[in-house]
Order: C-alpha cells, then sequence, then structure tokens
C-alpha cells in the first residue's frame, strides 16, 4: 500500500472515531456517571448561552442532596446539570479541560466529572471514504450556525464518492435550499464535492434542509448512489421572549396571603429545551407589595389579605420575563399584567331611612303599599348586589307581600288580603333586607320597622263566616229547612234590613227567603246528580243592607245518601259456548248508584218457582257467576235473577243468555234451509184457488148491479170539476141548497159531514183509478154556481144525504131547470159510473195537445168571508165582448156583484 492510499484510510478513520465520539457523548448523557471523562466537541467560539452538554448529577448521588462546583468561571452548571457557556470564551486548538465537582451533603462523598472540549476546524477536511456494501459516501447529518456573518459564500461540508477512485467525478446537488425554496441558498463546487451556504439562515423559519447529491462522470452518467444530506441549524439565542398582551388574572378580595392569582406564561421562538428558551419572571413595578410572581414558573400568589374591591378593584403589575434563565446576558422584555378583584359578598344591603310609615284603605289588595330603597355597595347586578326581603314580624295573617324591583333594587310591599279596620286599625312590621348570596364575613343582615296604618270606610254586609255548611238528606220534600244563613253590618253589628238573595243555585234545588235568610227545598234533591260533587252542592248568596252595599257567601250543602236507587246489571246479553262436556257460566256485574251502606255487597238469587236450569256461584261485592245447573240445548234463554243491596232494597232483573257453538269466542251462526214440503205447496195451492173464487164471484155480482143501474140519455152519476169561468145557460135557475156534502171512501161508505168546514175544499178524480180520491167531496157553493158538469152542461148529478142517510140523486136539465127524476142507487151503480168517466179520462190524456195540462189542474177560490152577498163565489172567465151577458140582469142578489165584475171586463 502505497503513501496516499494509507493517508487517506487513516483520515477516514479519525474522521469516524470523532463522529463516533460525538455519538457516544450524545448517548450517554443520561448515565454521565458512568464515565469520569467526558469529551465534546464545540465551536472554537463560544458565545454566553451556549449550551456545552447536559449532566446527569443525580445519577451520580442516587438523588441525594448535593453540591455542584466548577473548575472554570466562564461556565456555568445547573443543579439539573446543565452545562453552559457562561461569559464569552475561545476554545484552543489543543483543547479545554472542565472539572465537574459533586459533594453529597449527608455523606459529603465528593465525585469529579472531567470535561474535555475540543475546537472544530474551520477547514474542513476531504474524507476518503471506506468501502461498503450500501450508501458508500452518506455523510452524517452535520449543522450550520444560523445568523452566520459575512462574507458569503462559506464552506459547510464536503463530500466525496468512492467513484472517484475510478472516474473522473463531478458533484451535482438539488432538492430544497438548490433548486427548491428556499432556492440558491447551497451549492457544490462539482470537481471537488465543497458545499458552500450562500447567505444566512432563520432557524425559527426552517429548522432543518434536505437536499440530494450525485455523483456523474462527464458524460452525464451516474456513478454512485444518490446521497440524501441533511443540514441541521443550530439556535441562536436571536429571539427575545414575550409576555402576552391584554394578559388579565383574577383573584377574589380579601383572600389571604399566598392564594394563587394565576400563572404568566411568556413565549419564545428560539429552540426549546435550550438555554435559550430557559425563562425567568420579576416584578418590576413600583411599590408593589400586594402581589409576588415566582421566577421559574411565573405563578402570581397575593401577599397580603388587605386586597378591597370597593377601595380599588384593578392593579397593573409590570412584569420582566428573561432567557437564559434569567442572567444577566440574557434577552428580556416586560408586559403589562392586569389583576382584577373578584367580588365577594361583604357588603350587606343598608336601608337608607331608620323606619317607614304608610297607609291604606280596608278592603283593598292587590295594591302597591310601599316603596322600600337600600344601598349595597357589592358589583352590582349580581347575586352579591341583588336584595332579597323577607317579612319577619306582623305578617301572621298573610296579609302582606314583598318583591324586589330588579332595576332599583328596591322592595315592593303589597297587600294582598284585604285589611279590616274592625279588628286592626295599625299593623307593626319588620323587614329585612338580605342578598340572594350567603354574607361572607362576621357582618349580619339590617331589619328595619315598618307601620302601616288602616283606613276606615263604610263597608258591606259580611256574613257569619264565608263558607257556611249545612246537612241534608235527599228527596226531603219541597219546603224542609235546609239551614240560615245571616249577614251582618260590620260597621253596627246588626242586621237590621238585611236581605238576602241567590247568585248561583245550578239545579235550581234551593229557595231563600229574602228577609231571613232561611235556606229552603225548592226542588227534590238527588244526590246522584251531575250537579252534586263529593256529595257536595254548592250556592252562592248575596246580602244587600239598606244603603244598596253588598256582600257574598258560599253555602256548602253536604248531601246524605238514602237508599232511593237498586242495583241494576251493566250488561245484561251473554253468550255460552258449547263444547268440551262441560257446563257453562257468564259473569254478570252490578251496579247502584247509593253509596254505602245502601249499595255492595249485592246479593244475587234465582226466583224458586223455576226450573232448576241455572244458579249463581262465586258470589263476590258486585258480581257473580250465572252457570247452567244442567245440559242444556242450544237457544236463547232469558234468565230472571233477583239482585238486592245491603238494606235487602233490590230488583229481579232478566239476563239474555245464549248457547251456542263458537268458533274464536264468538258464537257460529246456523245454516237453515229454506224450502217448501208437501204441505206447504198444498196450501198455496188451496189460498189461490179461493182467491180466484172470490175474484169470480164479486164480477158476478158486479154485473147483476150494472144491468140494473138506468143510465138516461148517456150521463153518467159521477162528480165532475168544472173550470167553466163564463155564466152557463142555467144561472137564471133556483139556487140549490145542499145541507151538506158526500166525502167518497175506497170502500164505498159514504159519510155525513158539516158542510161550513170545507167551504173552500175542492172535488178532484184520480186520472188512473177506478174509484173517487179518498176523502175527495162535492162543495157547496160549487153547485150554486152550476160547475159540476158531464160531458157539457147537459146534466148535473148531485148528491146528498139526508137524515135517514138514504143516497138519493137529483137531476136537472137544460135552461128551465126542470124537475129531475130521483131513483134509489145501489153503491154499484156509483162505480160503474166512475168507470165510465175514467175510461174517457184516459183517452182523454192519450191526445198530443199540450193544452190538456192545463184543463186537468185543480184551481183554488178564496173565501170572501161571512156576511158578503157574494159569499162562495167561483172564477169567472174573461169574456171576449159583452155580448150573451143580458141573463146577468135576471140573477139573484147573490150573483149581482159577479154580475157586475164580469159586465166591466
Amino acid at each position: 500500500m502505497d503513501g496516499r492510499v494509507y493517508r487517506r484510510y487513516k483520515m477516514a478513520y479519525w474522521n469516524y472515531f470523532c463522529w463516533g465520539v460525538s455519538l457516544m457523548v450524545m448517548t450517554i448523557s443520561a448515565e454521565a456517571c458512568v464515565f469520569n471523562t467526558l469529551k465534546v466537541t464545540v465551536p472554537e467560539e463560544l458565545k454566553p448561552g451556549y449550551v456545552i452538554h447536559n449532566v446527569d448529577l443525580k445519577s451520580c448521588l442516587k438523588n441525594s442532596d448535593f453540591t455542584i462546583q466548577l473548575s472554570d468561571p466562564n461556565f456555568a452548571v445547573q443543579p439539573s446539570g446543565l452545562l453552559y457557556v457562561n461569559t464569552m470564551t475561545n476554545i484552543p486548538s489543543e483543547g479545554r479541560n472542565l472539572t465537574i465537582t459533586v459533594q453529597n451533603e449527608e455523606t459529603n462523598m465528593k465525585n469529579d466529572i472531567y470535561v474535555i472540549l475540543l475546537a472544530e476546524d474551520h477547514k474542513v477536511q476531504k474524507r476518503a471514504l471506506l468501502k461498503r456494501v450500501k450508501r458508500k459516501w452518506r455523510p452524517l447529518p452535520f449543522s450550520i450556525k444560523e445568523n452566520a456573518l459575512p462574507p458569503f459564500p462559506q464552506e459547510v461540508q464536503q463530500i466525496q464518492s468512492d467513484a472517484s477512485q475510478k472516474y473522473n467525478i463531478t458533484y451535482k446537488i438539488y432538492g430544497m435550499g438548490v433548486d427548491k425554496p428556499p432556492v440558491k441558498l447551497f451549492s457544490v463546487i462539482p470537481e471537488t464535492g465543497m458545499i458552500l451556504i450562500h447567505r444566512s439562515v432563520d432557524r425559527e423559519e426552517i429548522p432543518q434542509y434536505k437536499f440530494w447529491a450525485q455523483a456523474l462522470t462527464r458524460d452525464g452518467q451516474i456513478r454512485d448512489s444518490v446521497l440524501d444530506i441533511i443540514v441541521n441549524v443550530e439556535d441562536d439565542n436571536d429571539n427575545t421572549p414575550m409576555i402576552p398582551a391584554g394578559l388579565v388574572i383574577y383573584v377574589p378580595e380579601h383572600s389571604p396571603s399566598g392564594t394563587v392569582v394565576g400563572q404568566v406564561k411568556g413565549t419564545d421562538r428560539d429552540e426549546e429545551d435550550t438555554l435559550h428558551t430557559k425563562l425567568k419572571y420579576r416584578i418590576i413595578s413600583e411599590n408593589n407589595k400586594l402581589f409576588y410572581i415566582h421566577p421559574e414558573t411565573g405563578v402570581v400568589t397575593t401577599m397580603s389579605n388587605a386586597l378591597d374591591r370597593e377601595v380599588k378593584d384593578a392593579y397593573e403589575l409590570l412584569i420582566e420575563v428573561r432567557d437564559m434563565n434569567g442572567e444577566i446576558y440574557g434577552r428580556s422584555s416586560t408586559g403589562n399584567v392586569t389583576v382584577k378583584l373578584s367580588d365577594i359578598n361583604d357588603n350587606p344591603p343598608v336601608f337608607k331611612s331608620q323606619s317607614y310609615k304608610t297607609s291604606i284603605e280596608e278592603n283593598k289588595n292587590t295594591t302597591l303599599l310601599l316603596r322600600i330603597p337600600v344601598e349595597d355597595k357589592d358589583l352590582i347586578n349580581t347575586s352579591n348586589w341583588k336584595a332579597k326581603f323577607v317579612i319577619k314580624k306582623g305578617n301572621e295573617n298573610g296579609n302582606f307581600y314583598i318583591e324586589t324591583d330588579p332595576v332599583t333594587n328596591e322592595g315592593l310591599l303589597y297587600v294582598i288580603k284585604p285589611l279590616d279596620y274592625e279588628k286592626t286599625s295599625k299593623i307593626d312590621l319588620e323587614i329585612t333586607a338580605e342578598n340572594e348570596a350567603k354574607l361572607v364575613g362576621t357582618g349580619t343582615w339590617f331589619s328595619v320597622p315598618v307601620t302601616v296604618n288602616v283606613i276606615d270606610v263604610d263597608e258591606g254586609p259580611e256574613f257569619e263566616v264565608p263558607v257556611m255548611k249545612f246537612r241534608i238528606k235527599e228527596n226531603e220534600p219541597n219546603g224542609t229547612l235546609i239551614g240560615t244563613y245571616r249577614a251582618f253590618d260590620p260597621e253596627s253589628k246588626t242586621a237590621n234590613g238585611m236581605k238576602y238573595y241567590k247568585i248561583s243555585d245550578p239545579a235550581s234545588w234551593i229557595n231563600i227567603e229574602q228577609s231571613s235568610g232561611a235556606i229552603k227545598v225548592a226542588n227534590t234533591m238527588d244526590r246522584e246528580s251531575s250537579f252534586v260533587k263529593n256529595d257536595e252542592y254548592n250556592i252562592t248568596v248575596k246580602a244587600v243592607d239598606p244603603s244598596l252595599k253588598s256582600g257574598t257567601g258560599t253555602v256548602v250543602i253536604q248531601i246524605e245518601d238514602v237508599n232511593d236507587n237498586v242495583p241494576r246489571f251493566t250488561l245484561k246479553d251473554f253468550s255460552i259456548c258449547q263444547g268440551g262436556g262441560q257446563l257453562g257460566y257468564v259473569d254478570i256485574n252490578a251496579q247502584d248508584l247509593d253509596a254505602v251502606p245502601n249499595s255492595a255487597p249485592f246479593v244475587f238469587e234465582i226466583p224458586d218457582n223455576k226450573d232448576g236450569n241455572w244458579k249463581i256461584i262465586n258470589v263476590k261485592e258486585t258480581s257473580a257467576q250465572l252457570a247452567q245447573a244442567k245440559p242444556l240445548l242450544n237457544g236463547i234463554y232469558s234468565v230472571p235473577v233477583i239482585i238486592r243491596d245491603q238494606q235487602g232494597n233490590g230488583i229481579t232483573d232478566t239476563v239474555t243468555v245464549r248457547i251456542c257453538k263458537c268458533h274464536d269466542s264468538g258464537c257460529v251462526e246456523q245454516q237453515n234451509s229454506i224450502g217448501f214440503g208437501t204441505w206447504g205447496i198444498l196450501a198455496m195451492l188451496l189460498g189461490l184457488a179461493l182467491f180466484l173464487l172470490l175474484c169470480i164471484l164479486l164480477n158476478c155480482l158486479c154485473k147483476k148491479k150494472l144491468e140494473k143501474a138506468p143510465i138516461d140519455g148517456g150521463a153518467e152519476a159521477v162528480l165532475l170539476k168544472s173550470n167553466t169561468e163564463g155564466p152557463g145557460e142555467e144561472v137564471m135557475a133556483p139556487n140549490i141548497k145542499i145541507p151538506g156534502f158526500v166525502p167518497v171512501e175506497d170502500d164505498n161508505f159514504l159519510q155525513s159531514a158539516n158542510h161550513s168546514s170545507l167551504k173552500n175544499s175542492h172535488f178532484a178524480v184520480s186520472g188512473g183509478e177506478n174509484h173517487l180520491k179518498r176523502d175527495s167531496f162535492i162543495q157547496r157553493d160549487t153547485l150554486n154556481r152550476g160547475e159540476s158538469s158531464i160531458y157539457g152542461n147537459t146534466m148535473r148529478h148531485f148528491m146528498r144525504v139526508v137524515n135517514n142517510g138514504t143516497l138519493q140523486s137529483n137531476d136537472f136539465y137544460g135552461e128551465s131547470g126542470a124537475q129531475h127524476y130521483t131513483n134509489s142507487l145501489e153503491g154499484n151503480t156509483l162505480w160503474l159510473t166512475n168507470r165510465i168517466y175514467l175510461d174517457k179520462k184516459r183517452d182523454y190524456f192519450a191526445r198530443e195537445c199540450e193544452d190538456r195540462f192545463a184543463e186537468d189542474i185543480i184551481h183554488s177560490y178564496e173565501d170572501e168571508g161571512n156576511g158578503s152577498v157574494t159569499s162562495g163565489i167561483g172564477c169567472c172567465s174573461q169574456l171576449n165582448d159583452d155580448s150573451g151577458l143580458e141573463f146577468l140582469n135576471k140573477l139573484e142578489p147573490k150573483f149581482r156583484t159577479l154580475a157586475e165584475i164580469c159586465s166591466k171586463k
């Protein structure tokens, strides 16, 4: 091996040895006492606050109390073992030795720790790398100082690949700080692999940089693996610690000394867990004797118990925070912290006056009587300030009520129950003012006397008691005295001239005597009525004195029960399912509206004279079971049951029980087949034969009667309604006096009726029937007018009933009014006549003439009243001219008015 190769291997070995020592120091810091000597590589120039090493001193002495001594005053060590630079110093090239002496205070045993400080070389040597299987040229992470001073560029580190032994290598870097933000911070000399930095960096912005390096030949081929390079930025104490602006902390007033107020936490952007961020605090306010701040924790506590919010409610503290553990060379700043005193209820409300007086008229209520002001020094609108008033004395009858005005904090005294001058003319109250919060300290609540004078007024009557109670049995007879409810004048204490009235009596059961106030039964009082609640019936009574002043009272009548109701079943229809070979039963329940002892328990019995099909079992207070005594056929059974109350008052009630086949607990309807047997068919045929025989017999009788009926000149004896309004040829005929009318029944039964009651009735014929409409009749006025006609004024057929009930027919012919013939007609003659008329009526309706409907309607006529010479006149048709009206001059006085009317038309 030539000398050059040997030197390269020796240099690589030495570099790895130094890196190993540095790594060893970092890893064994927690066990520093295992070694008596520590070697630490540090910069050649050391600034104050630079942390050299963290020595675990407590583990050396097994957590005993100890003292520390350091041989060099340019350095300092904390009890925690942190070794740092105290003053500016330089490390020579040969290094610097420090001795840390730790002494146990109990045993006085000493232990020395030697620290060798080695200076870093600014000229970075080229490091020959040993051959490795992988990653032959990866260096350890290296660091740079933030805030480095110019000139730039400055050398950082040199990289070299093993490929340089075979090839002419050039180096290239890329990544963060090279071609990525922040760009152009690092560069590399291609031929030597020296990494350069071109400007200063800020650790607080970027604490670490990571980029990559490549080893290439001139033809651009990569001859080694890509090397990732990590550059850590070493912290410089370039940031000043700060106290948050506007920090406010609170403490209750009158807190004892040593009470924690709050904690001040400063912030420092430098690297954590270093002296650069090791902060200490102190209060630099002038004349501060009330508060103390812990130097290391920043906890603020009180130094006095004389903090009174009512004297001063806030304090401003000027606090300094310094890094480097408070050393004089550390960076520092100040900030204002506000300490506010929170309120406690150490001041009770105080009345503004030593006593109060007021007055009110008697009988007034819900009236604001007095406003009572108070003062409270505690924080306004808090529970320590809000007053709460209590009436301690004088309100035994509950006449007064006091509350707090939420705005003014005054006490509002009300009268809620009327005062009576005749009973008390003056009332002395004692009112105490408290707070919603409990009073703190040795203070007490204050009270004030209040005098209330009652003013006398002329009052209305008062009843003996506001509510009077009486007792009475129900169903007492009317007039029974229930009791007397009297009122008196509160001024004179007399009832002279008092009158009594009832205001409310929902069921109208009560009468009250106006002069005496005696209350009596007016109607039967029923305890089971809906007007009675809990056996009580209430009425309101009013008393009025001579000056018309009034007062009211209530009467409560307690109604005692009598046994006026019998027990009854609540359900009477039941079903029993047949099957299983067992006898069935049903549950029967009863109720009685009366009260005990006039109601339950009930007695259930079956009458003795029954057939023994049923029996009563399992009798309870209001129920029992009705059971079969023996097997019974399916069907419906009515079972009488005797039910009685405790007093033996009862009835026999009937229960309906159906025995049937069931499906899903319900009776199945029996399907009965309906059909005729032989005897049924014979019965129908026999009935049909009898009906045909009856029809034939009636037909024969009708024909025989018809043959005997004389029909003259085609005129039938039928009653018609004539609507001819013009005077007929018979107007000069003598008036026909009809003593009555003949109502025609469906069964051809003719009855006589009072003609005067039917003056305005009308006769009508049903078009599609073979008989006259039921209760139709002939009107006398119609006969007088000559309006009853058959097929055109050739015959009038009238019927009247004579005293012996014989039906007679009277016909008048022509203008002469000759005597008509009289024959006795049988009933079939009348119906035959009707048939002829109805056949013609049917043909008439078959015509396609629209005006036929106007001729077949019922016309109404008005009664002109009694005493009129034209009473009973029908309508007159309007004539086209005056010709043919000469006959009107020959009419009797009854029709002269009609003639005059027709003549004018």
